[in-house]
């Protein structure tokens, strides 16, 4: 009897420790719109660590260009699902501070948690990773003390607050507020699709440091139409619907494939179909860029 009691006991602890870890793994991941000049994100993490000193803070990027929510989704979608469940992100890209637009935290259903206004943000997370949950923050509860006259910095008085205090296991995902209806403000774009022989897609980013064009088309769909590599891929790139680039050039595995200056379509390392100039920048040479607004289509010749 006594045995059958400790086992069930041992259970229960297991059962409860993996039901906390779950939500709450101590490690926050920032991303802004801050850029690193001033004061602004080290504010944000020393609230975090007056919340708990045992924290693990990270950085995903404090560049996203100024008020660009759509690059704040992308950089969401590239990176979260790299990260263990549990880990909170904290995500602060909000020109409409101070209004009437949602604070939220989604919890994906991969066990992953979103502390950022609900403006488009979580457009491709949604998508991607599927919403378990999503929860309204209550500022009368999850809002820095003494923080009540700054109506524009709830990136440190909110997000980073109730971030710090959901991965410390201070608060439940459940106190962070009001449940709300599974659904978040999205941003439109072209998602990628196979029509005929040609193939649809968004460029949701750049490859910043080198100029590449990243779409959105993953290389199973592209498989759909039997590209071999040295294949000729017909590429069109639009800006709301008026075309900017059109050319072709060759389906390759590394850059080296072709000369150097030459273009080459090839697979990025998220598995999606991309362009580049070998030791060049493809962005910059044709003036393209990123954004919901900028499409693609893509056939073999």
């Amino acid at each position: 009897m006594m045995k059958t009691l400790r086992s069930i006991t041992c259970l229960f602890i297991l059962v409860l420790a993996a039901n906390l870890s779950f939500g709450q793994n101590k490690m926050v991941v920032y991303q802004t719109d801050f850029g690193l000049k001033d004061g602004a994100v080290s504010e944000m993490k020393g609230v975090a660590m007056e919340v708990s000193p045992d924290l693990k803070l990270f950085d995903l990027t404090h560049e996203i260009p100024a008020f660009n929510d759509w690059e704040a989704a992308y950089r969401l979608e590239q990176t979260v699902k790299y990260w263990p469940s549990g880990t909170v992100f904290v995500s602060v890209v909000d020109p409409g501070v101070g209004t009437s637009r949602k604070s939220v935290v989604l919890k994906t259903k991969s066990g992953h948690f979103i502390v950022t206004p609900d403006n488009g943000t979580l457009t491709l997370i949604a998508k991607s990773l599927g919403i378990a949950e999503l929860r309204e923050i209550d500022e009368s509860v999850n809002r820095r003390k003494g923080s009540e006259k700054s109506n524009t910095f709830h990136g440190r008085d909110v997000y980073s607050y109730t971030g710090a205090r959901l991965a410390a296991g201070v608060i439940t995902f459940e106190q962070v507020g009001p449940v709300l209806p599974p659904t978040v403000v999205s941003i439109p774009f072209q998602e990628a699709a196979l029509e005929g022989k040609t193939i649809k897609g968004n460029i949701p980013a750049l490859d910043v440091q080198y100029g590449n064009i990243w779409t959105n088309i993953p290389d199973t769909l592209f498989n759909q139409l039997k590209p071999k590599y040295g294949d000729m891929v017909h590429v069109v790139v639009s800006y709301k619907g008026q075309e900017k680039y059109t050319g072709d050039m060759p389906y390759t595995n590394t850059f080296g494939a072709v000369a150097q200056g030459k273009p080459l379509a090839y697979i990025n390392s998220l598995f999606q179909v991309s362009f580049a100039l070998n030791m060049g920048d493809f962005a910059k040479a044709y003036h393209l860029a990123s954004g919901a607004d900028w499409s693609v289509a893509v056939s073999l010749r």
